[in-house]
């Protein structure tokens, strides 16, 4: 199976120290609760905590922008992470989606990125002959 394409369900914190990718870069998907919304300037920005103590910064796309952003929201976020080494980790988003009305949210988010985690891990492990 390739999954080259997919998605990478990331917690903010690894995102942390990492690098842009050069050419089609892969799409991460992270949640959080908006912390702060700039929607006033050309570009607008979103702050998103996803509650493991990192803040990621957003740049959205101007039909995003018009959404209803504000403080205290839940957000899922597809989008091309962008190396900055003298701010936050930053991504553009692709997609954003209100998750504020979902009650389980979060729990599911934490469960679904170890879940990720543990496949990817086992799929390499299995592809360098390693034991599972």
């Amino acid at each position: 199976m390739d999954y080259s394409l997919a998605a990478l369900k990331l917690l903010a914190s690894q995102l942390e120290g990492s690098t842009s990718f050069e050419g089609s870069s892969p799409a991460q998907m992270l949640q959080g609760g908006v912390v702060r919304a700039d929607c006033t300037i050309g570009d607008a920005r979103l702050f998103v905590d996803d509650g493991a103590s990192s803040v990621t910064e957003l740049m959205l796309r101007p039909e995003d922008a018009k959404g209803p952003w504000r403080p205290g929201m839940y957000g899922l976020i597809i989008g091309a992470y962008i190396a900055d080494w003298e701010s936050l980790p930053m991504v553009k988003v692709h997609k954003i989606v209100d998750l504020s009305a979902q009650p389980d949210r979060e729990a599911m988010w934490y469960m679904e990125v170890a879940e990720a985690y543990n496949f990817f891990n086992k799929a390499v492990a299995s592809r360098a002959g390693s034991p599972p």
